[in-house]
């Protein structure tokens, strides 16, 4: 018993470590990105492919390192995501040129793909049901920890020191949770490891994702991004229909027909990302040119949602071990509803307790969705198919972030056509913002219908709990 829960500690360190590092990477990064392209000469296309890249790279790979997990060990591959992604950041720190970082970023996010793709399998493997939330909760709260303390941190950090050092830091926290996994946590039993690997399904996946992601965030440039979009689109629907022919899937589409719970589960994670991803990109804007803040007077507010998920999320989790986890998941999804109704409602001469209001209701919304939504998702499966799950689930996160910066740039396109924010186009920007969050606002009130439509069976109530 005692080795048992060596075990299940070890696990949530190294998975907490490796979700610290992530966020915090990127967070840290953006920070550190002007210092880097005053060094480097660089572009602005340049800097931001910095981030773009990683981002591209860690959602082409995803499903695949899901099923190469299911098919060959989930510690196996979690121990080879982040050994790359440490490596990297060691490389990164030594890079000689703009294209260097871009090309060891895109390096990284494989890495980064490998461990998001097979860290919440691992929780689930390593936890029984009754204390799984709970457990859940910690390692997402990881996740908000590290985007609250990125921005600060590596601020200090370049401010001291260097760019360069921001990606030193990652070396020996990634080096401390690959040691920790060789040689604490023990290798699961793989059923699939003969199973032949959807070589075509992969490339039509990945294809697809590089066009969308591609065409969305070029939206205001041309047409061409719209016919990228929508090529990207119609390429998933491919996907979908391929895979479902297919004997050995990279995605079994049966887990979406034959499994209403997993189905509306992903569906509800998609939508609520898709909700609330953008505030954050609308509420900085807001304070800095309405309200006349720095940028890290505003970044000091936009911490308020961050901390508090941050410090709700295990509480969460443990309400998911007491009662139905999709029940706690959809009072989440409500309460998110309600902040970005707020939100919406947001004018220039709103007080500032308005927006604290806002983002806590947005911040416990969240933690209360996440981990209990992420607790059903997990739980509704077989363990055969968990790689492929947890790969789905952080396919949804990225999905939904996308589509969120992408219903920005069409309102932003339709109401301050192609304009700077200045003085003269406030009044624009104020209508933009609450059209964007008005939309938001219904994307999560469908996200809520989602989380209900999973229990319209009384057997469907039992299995979520």
């Amino acid at each position: 018993m005692e080795e048992e829960r060596a075990f299940q500690r070890a696990t949530l360190f190294v998975v907490c470590v490796a979700h610290f590092l992530m966020p915090f990477m990127m967070s840290a990064v953006g920070i550190a990105l002007p210092t880097m392209g005053r060094e480097f000469h660089a572009t602005a296309m340049q800097m931001g492919l910095v981030e773009t890249v990683y981002v591209l790279s860690a959602s082409i790979f995803l499903l695949s390192m899901g099923r190469l997990a299911d098919m060959h060990g989930r510690r196996r591959l979690f121990q080879l995501g982040i050994a790359l992604f440490t490596v990297m950041a060691g490389f990164l720190a030594f890079a000689w040129s703009a294209e260097a970082v871009i090309a060891l970023r895109f390096l990284q996010g494989i890495g980064g793909s490998m461990v998001m793709a097979t860290s919440m399998a691992m929780v689930v493997n390593a936890f029984p049901a009754n204390v799984r939330g709970r457990a859940l909760g910690i390692a997402v709260s990881s996740v908000y920890a590290g985007i609250s303390c990125g921005p600060f941190i590596g601020g200090v950090i370049v401010s001291h020191w260097s760019w360069r050092a921001v990606f030193l830091l990652c070396v020996p926290l990634g080096l401390a949770a690959f040691l920790l996994t060789t040689f604490r946590l023990r290798l699961e039993k793989v059923t699939s490891g003969k199973e032949p690997f959807d070589w075509k399904g992969s490339i039509i996946y990945a294809t697809s994702i590089l066009v969308l992601i591609l065409g969305a965030s070029n939206l205001d440039i041309g047409p061409w991004a719209y016919v990228s979009l929508a090529i990207g689109g119609i390429g998933l629907v491919l996907f979908v229909r391929f895979e479902s022919r297919q004997p050995y899937p990279l995605l079994p589409v049966g887990l979406f027909r034959g499994n209403r719970i997993f189905a509306f589960s992903n569906l509800a994670a998609l939508l609520n990302y898709a909700a609330t991803f953008g505030v954050a990109f609308f509420v900085s804007l807001y304070l800095q040119y309405i309200k006349g803040m720095t940028p890290a007077q505003a970044g000091t507010v936009l911490m308020i949602q961050s901390v508090v998920q941050a410090a709700l999320s295990p509480f969460c989790g443990r309400l998911a071990d007491r009662y139905p986890a999709a029940n706690v998941a959809t009072l989440g999804m409500i309460l998110c509803v309600a902040g970005l109704a707020l939100a919406a409602t947001v004018g220039e001469t709103t007080p500032l307790w308005h927006l604290y209001v806002m983002l806590v209701l947005l911040g416990g919304g969240f933690a209360l969705f996440s981990s209990p939504n992420t607790t059903v998702i997990m739980g509704s499966i077989e363990p055969a198919h968990l790689g492929v799950a947890s790969g789905l689930v952080a396919s949804m996160r990225t999905l939904g972030m996308m589509s969120s910066m992408t219903i920005i740039t069409v309102v932003f396109s339709m109401l301050l056509g192609g304009h700077a924010i200045t003085v003269e186009t406030y009044p624009a920007f104020l209508r933009s913002m609450q059209l964007g969050l008005s939309i938001f606002a219904g994307l999560c009130c469908l996200g809520v219908f989602c989380s209900l439509g999973r229990l319209g069976r009384k057997e469907d109530v039992q299995q979520a709990a």
